[in-house]
């Protein structure tokens, strides 16, 4: 199977915040509305995710929904860090708090998007949540940032003499002639089977 065909898929790229002991948050590509009568959306959260365990504590969380003009730097503080780690919004000033309590971005994102847990369903290293959506606001007219748009404009490209093996999500570079098989790229956690080799 050609797993970058799965690339063509248009989806977005959202911040998915929520507050434990602080706030925090992680990037995640699905989330999406299924009904409008009541206001449903699903979202699926990778288990090893901090905020994967905080959302299934609280119930509640905040979909920030990231225009085109957001730099890298966003995508690294809110994807290849953990809360486990660090305070994610501390680091930046660019974020406000909704009535829900719960903080968001701002200056890179459309619309910000509050929510609440109704079920889960367990999909091995994900689990899908079915939210209820309880408030929205628009933030400007930008336009949404796309997985594709990610990939062609915001990642950074590898550099030209590089060697070894590129994570195709988020451009991690492994140097050595042979990935391991159980290779797990230390930035965004996916799998050597979505690297290449330079």
């Amino acid at each position: 199977m050609d797993k970058k065909a799965l690339y063509a898929l248009s989806y977005g790229i959202f911040v998915l915040s929520v507050k434990g002991k602080t706030h925090t948050g992680c990037i995640t590509n699905t989330f999406m509305q299924v009904t409008s009568n009541p206001y449903t959306a699903v979202l699926a959260v990778n288990k090893s995710n901090y905020t994967h365990d905080i959302l299934i504590d609280t119930k509640k969380c905040n979909i920030s929904v990231l225009t085109t003009d957001v730099p890298f730097s966003v995508i690294e503080q809110f994807g290849f860090k953990s809360g486990r780690d660090c305070d994610k919004f501390t680091e930046i000033d660019y974020a406000k708090e909704a009535e829900n309590g719960l903080k968001y971005i701002d200056r890179y994102a459309n619309a910000i998007i509050c929510c609440e847990v109704m079920d889960t369903a367990d999909f091995g290293t994900h689990t899908l949540f079915t939210v209820k959506i309880t408030d929205a606001q628009k933030l400007s007219d930008k336009a949404s940032l796309t997985y594709e748009h990610y990939q062609s404009s915001v990642k950074p490209k590898p550099a030209k003499k590089s060697k070894g093996w590129q994570c195709s999500v988020c451009g991690y570079i492994y140097e050595g002639e042979q990935l391991p098989e159980d290779f797990i790229c230390p930035l965004c956690k996916h799998g050597a089977e979505d690297f290449v080799k330079l």
